[in-house]
């Protein structure tokens, strides 16, 4: 891509990023609600999001800027492999619809904000508490940097270099963030998410018309993967049938940990209506599905590019009109925006309640957790841009494989407490630290890649290392379990009422 600007889809981007930035800061007048008086109204939009808002909410944390960006890099750089993101987000919502609503009622019914407070109010253990906190906050950062990766490979698509244009899309985004809370990228998801639909629809007709057809796509696409030496094609491997699956299902559990979409339910006014999500959300899967398509498009447009994560923006630059490529682009930086201000807000929430009221003002009031949340999600962000102005992309990138990972060993003390109160804090404890030295250990070993091999009675399997760790994390917290039960029998540990 060229450092020279085009006026006219950058005006076209100009136009659509001021429209969002206003609306961004008139969110704080939309919903009723003192945003800056409680952290249920600054940090969860006063819990009164219903179907549709939270539809567009959820979709818009779920399906990020990132997203847009890196699902078609991906296929263009390993083919079908790439599609693993279509099983897991087809696998999760029945998981939403099963676990998220159960989620919500104990949350709404005992004031809870955070994941980690509805661990220490099940298990009464500040320390798992504190170990779900940090792991959310942790996990988030890394994924926060992403979208500012995507928002900066569309910028630079637009012929502008240099650190100052993100760092001005940064600014606004704290801003609006800091003075509207959750209404903000819930108003802005709106636009957001209709914008991408109308991007993607387009793209999938007009693209392949332009290139001969999808049938002249998929021969384009195989015929490059074939002259990579076969490693990777249109289709899978038998070879890779284990990693895929892994990887989706580890990748499912995965996604409604994170502090983020958790953020979305806890917002959300009923049950039911995380019911109804449940089941409308999979049109953002066929969304997906299509978007990922481009990957294929771009090797039958000859599309050749130094990164992977240029694919998108220089197929639209090559086959669009100028002032539609400045639409789409436009489009996936604010689908940067959404996702990255719900994540902030996310940890800056699990900061608040779970480590600044819990260990450094007990007596805090209402407004001052609004007020300490608003600070932390400024310095969130300020984190995430200092991973991308100062780090490499792959240092962030790293990170975020290493975060998914982590999160999911809070599977088992979030999940687990809604079904049966049998495991002990302490054996979840043992399990979530095994789970992350040995998560950690293998991907390290393995130069951070998500997969490993195992070796077993002569043949190779290898599968998604989160996965694998969740499953010796289950493993050792019912032993430990076991054992702590046989030295000091129980009594009630729990201070919530299971629904």
């Amino acid at each position: 891509m060229t450092g020279q600007i085009d006026w006219i889809p950058l005006s076209v981007f100009i136009f659509f990023f001021a429209l969002v930035t206003v609306m961004g800061f008139l969110a704080s007048r939309w919903k009723s609600g003192p945003v800056n008086e409680h952290l249920d109204e600054w940090g969860l939009g006063g819990r009164q999001f219903g179907t549709w808002i939270t539809w567009f909410l959820v979709g818009g944390d779920f399906y990020t800027a990132y997203t847009v960006i890196a699902v078609p890099a991906l296929v263009y750089a390993v083919g079908a492999f790439g599609f693993f993101a279509l099983p897991y987000t087809i696998i999760v919502y029945p998981f939403v619809f099963a676990v998220m609503p159960m989620l919500w009622t104990i949350a709404h019914r005992n004031g809870y904000v955070t994941a980690a407070d509805v661990v220490r109010g099940t298990y009464n253990s500040r320390t798992l508490e504190l170990v779900v906190a940090l792991t959310g906050i942790v996990a988030t950062m890394p994924y926060i940097a992403l979208q500012l990766v995507g928002m900066g490979t569309v910028i630079k698509a637009l012929g502008l270099t240099g650190e100052l244009p993100i760092v001005a899309a940064f600014i606004i985004l704290a801003l609006y963030t800091y003075s509207s809370g959750l209404r903000a990228p819930a108003l802005i998801a709106f636009v957001k998410d209709i914008m991408i639909y109308i991007v993607v629809l387009v793209a999938v007709v007009i693209v392949p018309a332009k290139l001969g057809g999808y049938g002249a796509v998929f021969a384009a696409a195989d015929k490059a993967f074939i002259a990579k030496g076969g490693a990777t094609g249109i289709l899978l491997k038998d070879s890779q049938m284990l990693a895929y699956a892994t990887l989706a299902l580890g990748s499912a559990f995965a996604a409604f940990m994170y502090p983020h979409t958790l953020t979305g339910v806890f917002a959300s006014k009923s049950a039911d209506t995380i019911r109804k999500n449940a089941i409308l959300l999979p049109a953002y899967t066929l969304l997906l599905g299509l978007i990922a398509l481009l990957g294929y498009m771009a090797h039958a447009a000859n599309i050749k590019v130094d990164s992977p994560n240029d694919v998108v923006p220089v197929l639209f630059k090559t086959l669009f009109p100028s002032w539609f490529a400045g639409f789409s682009f436009s489009a996936i930086a604010i689908g940067a925006l959404v996702p990255a201000a719900v994540m902030s807000i996310g940890a800056a929430n699990l900061f608040t309640r779970n480590v600044w009221k819990i260990y450094l003002h007990p007596e805090i009031s209402h407004a001052g957790e609004a007020s300490v949340a608003k600070i932390t999600s400024l310095i969130v962000k300020v984190g995430a841009l200092a991973f991308t102005l100062f780090l490499p992309v792959q240092f962030a990138l790293d990170l975020q494989l290493l975060g998914g990972l982590w999160i999911l060993q809070t599977f088992p003390s979030l999940v687990f407490s809604l079904f049966t109160r049998w495991f002990r804090a302490e054996g979840l404890l043992a399990g979530w630290a095994v789970g992350i030295l040995w998560g950690s250990w293998t991907a390290w070993s393995n130069g951070l890649k998500p997969l490993a091999s195992l070796s077993l009675g002569g043949g190779t399997y290898t599968f998604y290392v989160g996965l694998g760790a969740l499953i010796l994390n289950i493993a050792v917290a019912a032993i430990v379990t076991v054992v702590m039960a046989w030295i000091a029998p129980a009594t009630d540990r729990s201070v919530a009422v299971r629904s």
